[in-house]
């Protein structure tokens, strides 16, 4: 792709590229083409580098204005943006000018433009960072902003913006019992452990004797809530890529992990092998799984519109066009996984969206069908839980901007759902 030097800056205009110009999410680019030729290290670098790129994406076009009569073509806008933002945030000016002109340089289509870009990141890095300081706060995409501010308020969506922009920590959940004693490392009021500077994760302490594993702080809720107990046969619905498979294991539960994807189920059982824990892992469709279970997880597909502080591609990839379909799925698992709940069990519906119509309204929707069902509020009496956060009928709504002076967390909406006996 590039001299060795140049790999990873080239590995994420190769990103950009694909989520600015093909509408591909990060995941789905960075498992094909030309970023599997990166070394491991190269490929993660090239992911931070996006990643930053997008999330500042709106200033870096508003420093760029200043300096551009008309917009080049893509790879070389994405160039460049990649450039301002690594200059605004303090990149040394000499080696990433000169980075990023040797690869449009070397671009067979766009070498010709190798002089603008050096004249435009010459003025970026003169110029730009006092201007990118006094620039708003990068907005959501009006596709999206839009139905959020209808739900939330136009102050609430700012505070949501500025979470995301900040971008998140790692979050891990420990086995229970389990001491990694990682440096750095502060337990959140939830129990998760929060590492703002976490390095190379496969190098964190305890992750060779499986002693924990990723998972967003919001994200590690819906099992907590659950609260398998041992010898509960439960059924994790939508299990992929393992978190909660793993929690409700950990608590002693009879696990049936169940996805639609075979690709995706390979990593949880990579994650069940490295911690030592056990489900009966089942590709299939959880419209058609058949079954009775004391207690059931569904974390149903969504918008992911809850996770745009570690996937800001998102925004950029999407367009909102599918949520009708996926809240009309979501409304048929609850239903199917009603079928499958026995008498007295109880099944936590969850979604890590912002949007009510995959949240709230899914759980009011589904207590108007089903007279049987119960919101159990007794389920969010967990330690770190704000009270506030709890909904009229009986929800858990979390949003990025919630813990704002820890750092944040993903927006989840959560119910748990008691069946009548």
């Amino acid at each position: 792709m590039a001299r060795q030097g140049d790999a990873a800056r080239a590995g994420a205009i190769y990103l950009l590229g694909e989520v600015l110009g093909e509408d591909r999410l990060m995941s789905e680019a960075l498992g094909a083409g030309a970023i599997l030729r990166l070394e491991p290290e190269d490929r993660a670098r090239a992911q931070r580098l996006a990643t930053e790129t997008l999330r500042g994406l709106e200033r870096a076009d508003r420093v760029l204005a200043k300096h551009l009569k008309k917009a080049p073509p893509l790879f070389v806008r994405n160039a460049l943006r990649l450039g301002t933002v690594e200059l605004c945030q303090g990149g040394a000016a000499h080696g990433v000018v000169h980075e990023i002109v040797g690869l449009v340089g070397a671009d067979r289509r766009h070498g010709k433009l190798k002089g603008l870009v050096n004249a435009v990141l010459r003025k970026v890095a003169a110029e730009g960072p006092a201007l990118w300081a006094t620039l708003r706060v990068p907005r959501l995409p009006k596709w999206l902003r839009a139905p959020l501010v209808d739900a939330w308020g136009a102050d609430t969506v700012a505070a949501m913006e500025a979470a995301q922009f900040r971008g998140a920590p790692l979050d891990l959940t420990v086995k229970p019992g389990a001491t990694p004693g990682i440096p750095g490392a502060r337990v959140l009021p939830t129990g998760s452990l929060r590492l703002d500077l976490p390095g190379q994760v496969t190098a964190l302490q305890g992750y060779d004797d499986g002693v924990w594993w990723v998972q967003d702080a919001a994200a590690a809720l819906p099992a907590r809530v659950l609260n398998a107990r041992p010898g509960e046969r439960v059924l994790d619905m939508c299990a992929a890529p393992g978190g909660k498979t793993l929690q409700l294991v950990a608590a002693g539960a009879e696990v049936t992990a169940l996805d639609i994807s075979e690709a995706r189920l390979r990593r949880l059982r990579e994650n069940l092998a490295r911690t030592g824990l056990a489900a009966q892992v089942v590709a299939g469709d959880a419209l058609t799984h058949e079954g009775q279970y004391d207690a059931i997880l569904l974390d149903a597909p969504c918008s992911a519109t809850g996770t745009i502080r570690r996937h800001p591609d998102l925004p950029h990839a999407k367009d909102g066009a599918e949520f009708g379909a996926l809240i009309e799925l979501q409304a048929r698992m609850i239903a199917h996984a009603h079928g499958l709940l026995r008498p007295g069990g109880r099944m936590v519906f969850c979604t890590c969206s912002l949007l009510p119509d995959e949240g709230e309204m899914q759980a009011e929707e589904a207590l108007d069908m089903f007279p049987d069902l119960s919101a159990d509020r007794t389920a969010l009496d967990l330690e770190g839980i704000d009270p506030a956060w709890i909904t009229p009928e009986g929800g858990l709504r979390l949003r990025p901007d919630h813990w704002s002076e820890l750092g944040g967390m993903d927006g989840f909406y959560i119910v748990c759902l008691r069946k009548a006996g």
